[in-house]
């Protein structure tokens, strides 16, 4: 009788080969880096600032760099700014336009630098004349806080909105209109209402007659506090 080869067939050999290759590279161990000695002279450090996303603006870049020139003071029952130059000597472009775009941030400190510091340099003496240049670059950065789903940011654009309105009266109302889509849409939320009123009051009052019409013009249901 002939002998019967009883093998495996072509197909399931080439089946079985990369099986056992995977199965035999498993095995090879894997070398680990070694650590250098300068790994441990100068370890890698985390920046508490910086979270797993991108950062909200170019503010907490600008200030992690130092280029804002002031720094918060922690104090027992109230902070403060401490400023490395005098706020009356500043030159507010970009710096003010700068604090602007930081209104729209959500981590501490850049939350109470960019307002205060916001709100500090529009004390100052000559405010006024420093600021109305760069409404056009001011406006657009209310406008991101403004239209901000986090309610404390909408409510810091919201006073900065009111604080630069003071500052720079009717100045302002040739650009009302870029921001009043936001504050109507608020109107609607019982809990942005009354905060969303006086603003406007505010707007009209520092803005005159004028920033009425444009107000009117967009809120329709707003009613004059002057009249």
């Amino acid at each position: 009788m002939s002998a019967t080869f009883r093998g495996k067939p072509a197909t399931q050999k080439a089946k079985a080969e990369p099986a056992l290759r995977v199965t035999l590279e498993s095995q090879v161990p894997v070398r680990k880096p070694v650590a250098k000695p300068s790994d441990q002279l100068n370890p890698k450090t985390v920046d508490p600032f910086c979270g797993p996303g991108k950062t909200q603006s170019a503010f907490s870049a600008v200030y992690s760099k130092g280029g804002i020139p002031c720094r918060l003071v922690h104090g027992s029952v109230k902070h403060k700014l401490r400023w490395e130059i005098p706020p009356a000597s500043i030159d507010f472009d970009p710096l003010l336009v700068t604090l602007a775009e930081g209104l729209r941030e959500t981590k501490h400190p850049y939350t109470f630098v960019s307002q205060e510091g916001f709100r500090e340099l529009l004390l100052v003496d000559g405010a006024a004349e420093k600021a109305i240049p760069l409404l056009p670059k001011l406006v657009p950065a209310l406008k991101t806080a403004l239209t901000h789903k986090d309610a404390e940011v909408f409510e810091r654009g919201l006073n900065a909105l009111v604080q630069l309105s003071a500052v720079v009266g009717p100045a302002l109302n040739d650009f009302l209109k870029h921001i009043l889509t936001s504050l109507s849409k608020r109107l609607m939320d019982k809990k942005y209402k009354e905060k969303v009123i006086s603003a406007l009051q505010s707007l009209e009052e520092h803005g005159g007659k004028a920033s009425f019409a444009v107000i009117k013009s967009k809120i329709p249901t707003y009613s004059s506090v002057c009249s």
